[in-house]
């Protein structure tokens, strides 16, 4: 039998709640008191908007306000303005198309959704109403009301997902018992993309951010100041989002192990830098409050991913890195991710779905299906995935695909196109771009999903993208470990690992037991200790405070960041250490070491990979 890694081999230093600074003179309330200051910063007969993201239980923030705003006259502008849903469905029933999974993405505004006429309505009401009035729901400054304060009651999308897994339906739809694949696909394809649009004309305005992310019954407050504070403070040093993890079917034991995560019978994924889905939290002595990641995003675009970053993607974070657990698991599906132009014409989405696989750890037997075979029968294969697909045969992945031995620190690299699948007892670091919904499945090893449904196969989505030419010697000379040292100081080795050359993703892996100097060089770095327990991060101008990571933690480190050092840290001085940064390529170097730019052939330079892992030259 195969060993699987080492569990417990380090004490679980992971922080699962990492925190951002609250700046000095500004504060966090919560419960009553953050309802009345909202209630003075109004006044006395003043009108409140409460704009809300779109999953936010509007019945619990009523009752909510009515418990603590007695003699406040409330105004649902769902109930009173917003399109029936019968009409909403019909208005986005293009975007949705019949698929479970995949839609188009939607250009709508959320006055799209509403009745200009009502909007009117609604107005003179509110207007004519004595005494305080507030104004709820996804849309409440649509209202053509001057109002004296503005709330934003805000919701990360993974808790929107969470809450849709335990029936909730998707905004003003009647699809709570609907499949939960299906209920995403209506968030990622329309709502979220139109909620954002609003959410983002919101933020120059804000008097207060609401946290609704537990509860609306003990929700947390941010004035509208300390919230742009806060984030203004986030793009001038390191910082980690708030981390999110999911079981599979495929799932394993590695993260609980080994990061002290629990909860859950296993841990298929782990969310650690998916700033669209994780959630920021801003800490005030023991209070936090929780935001969305995309909030800074949007916010400090330029400062966060560097102008030529923000110039080529817009106010989107487009690198991803996650953790694929499969140590006494199983296999993750077969599948392929669609080509560029196919993302484009087909889905409506900008740039697709780029990936690499990086290994944190792998037992004696892992692997990762990676690139058809050479001469491989297409149409054999396509038949055999069409046949598997009935459940009556298996697909016998070897036959077609090659399978690739996979040991700790290795990376494989899966431009689009690209036939792959991590195999059993590994644990992923995958870096990849952030379109992280589009995924052809081909084969799924005869599972059905945790809810007891089968799992979505997309055979013909995948036939039109599989890249027949990255066959076995293709693969391996491009794709399988393709290390390239880049220098060497006193204490440390770096080498470029990846990404490649169809993809806009640069990897760098530094080697150290002493301080290495890296420069962000004008362009957004995202980082991961895949070796060593604890590392510090510092400012070699004094720019940001020493800041502590552990092993295996995501970190950010904003364009506008510039020149910061690494070095072990705690019982990890006098180790060997390493890091892995990601940074897109074509917009610097993402070093400060001055000894290279990551141009070279990028040959496949395995031997001294392995040699730099057994001992620093």
């Amino acid at each position: 039998m195969a060993s699987h890694p080492s569990a417990l081999r380090r004490t679980a230093a992971y922080d699962p709640r990492p925190t951002i600074p609250l700046p000095d003179g500004h504060d966090v309330r919560r419960g009553a008191d953050a309802w009345a200051r909202i209630a003075a910063e109004a006044g006395e007969g003043g009108s409140i908007a409460v704009d809300t993201y779109p999953g936010v239980d509007l019945p619990a923030l009523r009752a909510e306000i009515q418990r603590h705003l007695p003699d406040a006259t409330i105004f649902d502008i769902e109930e009173l303005a917003a399109l029936s849903p019968e009409r909403i469905d019909a208005l986005i029933d293009g975007n949705l198309t019949d698929d479970r999974v995949f839609g188009v993405m939607s250009h709508h505004t959320l006055r799209d959704f509403y009745d200009p006429a009502e909007l009117d309505r609604a107005a003179a009401d509110i207007e004519a109403a004595s005494g305080r009035s507030i104004v709820i729901g996804w849309g409440a400054t649509l209202a053509p009301v001057p109002f004296d304060v503005v709330v934003l009651a805000d919701l990360a999308r993974w808790e929107i997902q969470r809450r849709q897994r335990a029936g909730a339906p998707n905004w003003r739809a009647r699809n709570g018992d609907e499949d939960a694949i299906r209920k995403v696909k209506r968030g990622f394809f329309v709502e979220w993309r139109v909620a954002d649009r609003h959410k983002r004309s919101l933020f120059e305005r804000l008097d207060f951010v609401l946290d609704t992310n537990d509860s609306v019954t003990e929700a947390r407050l941010l004035t509208g100041d300390g919230f742009r504070a806060a984030l203004e403070l986030a793009v001038t040093r390191p910082f980690r989002v708030v981390p999110f993890f999911d079981p599979g079917v495929w799932g394993g034991q590695w993260m609980k192990e080994n990061l002290g995560i629990s909860g859950e019978d296993n841990f298929a994924w782990g969310f650690d830098c998916v700033p669209e889905e994780n959630s920021l939290l801003i800490a005030s002595g023991e209070d936090t409050v929780e935001i969305p990641a995309i909030d800074l995003v949007f916010r400090h675009p330029r400062e966060l991913l560097g102008e030529k970053t923000f110039a080529r993607f817009g106010a989107e974070f487009p690198i991803r890195f996650d953790m694929l657990d499969t140590v006494g698991g199983g296999n993750l599906s077969l599948q392929v991710h669609p080509l560029t132009d196919y993302i484009q014409n087909t889905f409506g989405m900008h740039y697709t779905q780029d990936e690499s696989y990086y290994l944190l750890d792998a037992s004696d037997d892992a692997v990762v299906y990676l690139g058809v075979k050479t001469d491989v029968d297409r149409d054999a294969m396509l038949a055999d995935l069409h046949a598997a697909a009935t459940g009556f045969t298996d697909f016998p992945a070897e036959t077609y695909v090659n399978t690739f031995p996979a040991r700790k620190h290795d990376h494989f690299l899966i431009p689009a196109g690209t036939v792959h699948c991590s195999g059993a007892d590994s644990m992923v670091l995958e870096i990849s771009a952030t379109p992280y919904i589009f995924t052809f499945k081909m084969h799924d090893w005869g599972r059905v999903g945790l809810d007891g449904r089968p799992r979505p196969i997309h055979l013909e989505h995948a036939a039109a993208n599989i890249q027949w030419d990255r066959d076995t010697e293709w693969t391996t000379r491009n794709l399988v470990d393709r290390v390239e040292p880049i220098g060497e100081g006193h204490g440390w080795v770096e080498e470029r690992t990846g990404l490649h050359e169809f993809e806009f993703i640069d990897v760098r892996r530094h080697w150290f037991t002493d301080v290495v100097q890296h420069d962000t060089n004008g362009t957004v770095n995202v980082l991961n200790l895949v070796e060593g327990d604890e590392a510090i991060v510092e400012s070699p101008i004094g720019a940001f405070e020493p800041w502590v990571v552990h092993y295996a933690e995501t970190f950010i480190v904003p364009a506008a960041v510039g020149p910061y050092t690494i070095r072990p840290h705690g019982e990890s001085v006098g180790r060997r250490l390493a890091t892995v940064k990601a940074f897109v390529a074509g917009t610097g170097t993402g070093t400060g070491t001055g000894t290279g730019t990551g141009t070279g052939t990028g040959t496949r330079f395995h031997r001294n990979a392995r040699h730099h892992r057994n001992g620093m030259t």
